[in-house]
């Protein structure tokens, strides 16, 4: 004769089963996206002087990055289309003593670049942004940000090519800090063009596009807080 089971015994084991269902659907227990953050600095004519304002924002992000996530600085100069123009860029390990101490690291990096950087010559916006994209594809974090801190104004050497597909799918991208040109000022649609240029350059390759320019609300910069 088959023994069976004891009406307790069977309702734990649907429970058991029900509850290892709900957490495979989640992708497992207690996962926190990762976050990769991508952050390109303008350092063309004039717009270095606005370059301590970078370092506040940088300083606020890694307080506000957690163990696995990953950042990465670059600058914007006449061909940004380069591991070269990376600053600094690491992913923050579990141990909160050693992520710190990355931090750290991070800071003194920025702080060296700011004190020792000098204005380029031309501003090639979109090979940093193809940069970018390329960081994020290979760390492969969970959310994909990048952040622009520039006027928005390009300006290419003579031969540079960036008339390129942006592939930004799932990509979040910020402009920060887009500051008036003194042309803007003659004409404003020189300045509503650039930034709805972008805006639409972003979102029809598949990205999301904001502009930040009051550095009060950086709260908003990270998916998530």
């Amino acid at each position: 004769m088959r023994k069976l089971f004891h009406p307790k015994s069977l309702r734990l084991v649907l429970v058991l089963g029900t509850s290892l269902i709900a957490l495979t659907a989640c992708g497992g227990m207690g996962h926190t996206p990762t976050r990769g953050v991508y952050m390109l600095l303008d350092t063309s004519g004039t717009y270095t002087k606005e370059i301590d304002k970078a370092q506040q924002i940088i300083s606020y992000l890694l307080t506000r990055l957690k163990p696995g996530d990953s950042m990465a600085v670059a600058r914007i100069d006449t061909a940004s289309f380069s591991e070269k123009d990376i600053i600094a860029q690491t992913t923050f390990a579990d141990r909160p003593s050693v992520a710190n101490q990355q931090k750290r690291d991070f800071v003194k990096q920025i702080r060296h670049f700011v004190d020792t950087v000098h204005p380029s010559a031309y501003t090639d916006i979109t090979g940093g942004v193809l940069q970018g994209i390329g960081w994020l594809n290979e760390i492969n974090p969970d959310q994909k940000i990048i952040l622009i801190f520039s006027d928005l104004k390009e300006d290419l050497p003579k031969g540079y090519v960036r008339d390129v597909k942006l592939k930004l799918n799932g990509v979040q991208v910020l402009a920060l800090n887009v500051t008036k040109l003194r042309s803007d000022n003659v004409d404003p649609h020189k300045y509503l063009d650039r930034v709805a240029s972008w805006k639409q350059r972003v979102e029809k390759t598949g990205g999301k596009w904001r502009v930040i320019n009051d550095l009060q609300r950086l709260q908003n910069i990270l998916p998530g807080d």
